[in-house]
């Protein structure tokens, strides 16, 4: 039997779990406020709490690689146990990495979160284009091998990024529209069978009206959009419906914050998550 894509799985999870992607930020201001102490131990614990809060519970959950990493193969450990654990409670993961190369070293990293061989992988991935959306193509053919998926870095809310993402390349199109481009062709065939592709784009729900100021058409794409600023990073209701307006049903907004700040109770955690996720669906739902 083959397995369905990611973007079916996701949009299955989506409409059984609602519109919502809860992020596992181990930082040190979140142990610290769950009376955890910031070494490994504290990190193992709120990952686990996490887990146990979240798995079966969300559509998505997106750790943060970096916070892992920081404590060295111990804490990459962790993080693999959480993807395995999440994997098993039927959940699924977005490992966000923001992984980007060339070549070779772009294919090890691939195999490395994506590949069937790895230690734990990921649902999904993200990845940055920066160095051409072309070279993100041992990710992105991977992913389609494996069921999985890639969710490349589009527009972002920090100020730098604009300087890069609304740049315009020699043909006129913004550096933007070249990423989503990309996406669109790369899940066409889902798009012409009425699904959600396997290719997410980032698209921060904090960068105000530039979607519309590119002209650009995220709902052409049919790339599920993973939409970072939720919560404490300042996005309303408002900004998410005026920043994807037309593509409200491929949205996935991510928040790690606003819901982990409900811990280190795990029956509060799953309350605060479903009780965001209702009103995800509320406010998405007429997209």
């Amino acid at each position: 039997m083959t397995m369905p894509s990611f973007g079916e799985r996701l949009r299955a999870a989506m409409d059984a779990h609602g519109p919502l992607c809860v992020g596992i930020d181990p930082h040190r201001e979140l142990l610290e406020a769950w009376g955890l102490p910031f070494d490994l131990g504290g990190v193992e614990r709120f990952t686990r709490t996490c887990v146990e809060a979240f798995g079966g519970a969300v559509a998505c959950v997106k750790p943060q690689s970096a916070f892992f990493e920081v404590f060295g193969s111990r804490g990459v450990a962790v993080l693999e146990r959480a993807l395995r654990d999440l994997r098993h409670a039927g959940t699924l993961t977005i490992l966000d990495a923001k992984r980007g190369d060339i070549g070779s070293t772009m294919a090890a990293y691939a195999q490395a979160f994506l590949g069937n061989d790895s230690p734990a992988p990921a649902d999904a991935v993200t990845v940055s284009p920066y160095l051409g959306y072309g070279a993100l193509r041992p990710a992105i053919d991977l992913a389609h091998a494996t069921g999985r998926g890639v969710f490349v870095l589009a527009l972002t809310s920090n100020p730098e990024g604009r300087s890069v993402q609304h740049a315009r390349a020699g043909d006129g199109r913004s550096v933007a529209q070249t990423i989503l481009d990309g996406a669109a062709a790369d899940n066409a065939a889902a798009r012409d069978a009425g699904r959600l592709g396997s290719v997410g784009l980032v698209v921060g729900a904090t960068v105000g009206t530039a979607v519309a100021d590119l002209g650009l058409d995220l709902r052409s794409t049919a790339a599920p959009l993973l939409a970072p600023g939720l919560g404490a990073q300042g996005a309303s209701a408002a900004d998410v419906r005026r920043v994807f307006a037309g593509a409200l049903d491929q949205v996935l907004p991510t928040t790690s914050r606003g819901v982990l700040a409900a811990g280190p109770s795990v029956g509060a955690l799953r309350a605060a998550a479903r009780i965001e996720a209702a009103a995800l669906a509320s406010l998405l739902g007429s997209g």
